[in-house]
């Protein structure tokens, strides 16, 4: 009986062992993450082709994702909730003498990533997706000042480079959105936004 239970001991220590080292040699870049962001945030807005001036400020938020390491190629969902505090304006823009601002408010993102690891616990990845903007704005034609808000749709292009090590990740990436226009104005909407993410995976 006695022989009975080492071999069974011994038995279950070979088959556990294995799957200790797969948990180990999990591949980076793998699995669930959540990362908080800070950055610049650079808007534009264009009106007949022309520019409307452009500001850069202070943008903020954080992301949740998941990815799949497939032998070095990456595959990501992420989804991101961020603020800003750029905001831009321009005179002369329907009349003379009226005065248009906008300031950008909440921003929602929902995307895909594709990477490829360069070197260990090093990835180069692009990204993609939907954005839907909140813009605040304020009109004032000398008469009479109108405070208005809406939101955009648009799309979000970008890319960047992550790092990784005992399950915390650092990012750093650039991203050009792009907006319809603000209500009926035939005021366009573009952003650029340098963004550093630092987050933990799970």
């Amino acid at each position: 009986m006695k022989q009975l239970f080492a071999l069974a001991a011994i038995a279950a220590a070979t088959i556990a062992t294995p799957a200790f080292a797969q948990d180990e040699v999990r591949p980076a870049f793998t699995g669930p993450y959540v990362a908080g962001l800070i950055g610049y945030d650079k808007a534009r807005a264009t009106f007949a082709n022309e520019g409307l001036g452009s500001d850069g400020d202070l943008m903020y938020g954080g992301v949740i994702g998941y990815d799949i390491n497939v032998g070095g190629a990456v595959f990501g969902l992420e989804g991101e909730y961020s603020d800003s505090e750029a905001k831009l304006g321009a005179s002369d823009v329907f009349v003379p003498g009226d005065f248009y601002g906008l300031r950008a408010g909440r921003d929602l993102y929902a995307g895909i990533r594709i990477g490829g690891e360069v070197a260990p616990n090093v990835m180069l990845y692009g990204k993609g997706g939907y954005t839907n903007a909140k813009v605040k704005a304020v009109y004032d034609d000398g008469d009479e000042t109108i405070l208005d808000s809406d939101k955009l749709d648009g799309y979000r292009l970008g890319a960047g480079v992550e790092t990784t090590m005992s399950g915390f990740t650092t990012r750093v990436e650039y991203r050009y959105s792009s907006y319809g226009q603000y209500r009926d104005t035939g005021i366009k909407v573009e952003r650029h936004q340098v963004a550093l993410l630092v987050g933990y995976r799970f």
